[in-house]
């Protein structure tokens, strides 16, 4: 865990048309407050299309900022991660086109928490056990998961760029 006032994430941004590349780094330039500057390559998954990654250090929230920054593209497909933080809960947000956005709050080891009133919630909602797996599953953004997971193996062993300020 980072310390108490700062966490840290990383956003995947991993597919953008390249007219809009520019757009993304401005965006994301605009929520730390620092001009931030990616390495874009070829997104295999995606024929024309672009991806690239960076790694950010900020205060809690900056995730939610940072996804929010990004959705003004409806183009894209991306991802933020929030490391949880000293009384703040990590969390994860994924936007997809036609999906569009969904957030999960995410536990030290990065997996997926549901809070207990949620689950009760999801239960009384749901007249069968299969109803109940799907509920289980949109909650635990299985669509969205499924939807990026050819964008995320096409990136295994691209280099993430840090996001900090220098000077």
């Amino acid at each position: 865990m980072s310390t108490r006032g700062s966490t840290r994430g990383v956003v995947y941004v991993h597919s953008s048309p390249s007219a809009v590349c520019p757009h993304v780094e401005w965006a994301l330039s605009g929520v730390v407050g620092y001009r931030v500057n990616l390495r874009w390559t070829e997104q295999p998954a995606a024929p024309g299309q672009l991806r690239a990654e960076c790694a950010w250090e900020a205060a809690p929230g900056t995730g939610a900022k940072l996804a929010a920054a990004l959705k003004a593209w409806p183009m894209l497909r991306f991802e933020v991660t929030e490391e949880p933080s000293r009384g703040v809960d990590g969390e994860r947000l994924c936007y997809v086109p036609g999906l569009g956005l969904w957030h999960g709050r995410t536990s030290a080891n990065g997996d997926t928490v549901v809070g207990e009133d949620q689950l009760r919630s999801l239960v009384a909602a749901s007249g069968s056990s299969e109803a109940v797996a799907h509920k289980v599953d949109e909650v635990l953004g299985g669509a969205w998961d499924e939807a990026l997971e050819p964008f995320r193996y096409a990136g295994d062993g691209a280099p993430v760029a840090w996001l900090h300020r220098v000077g």
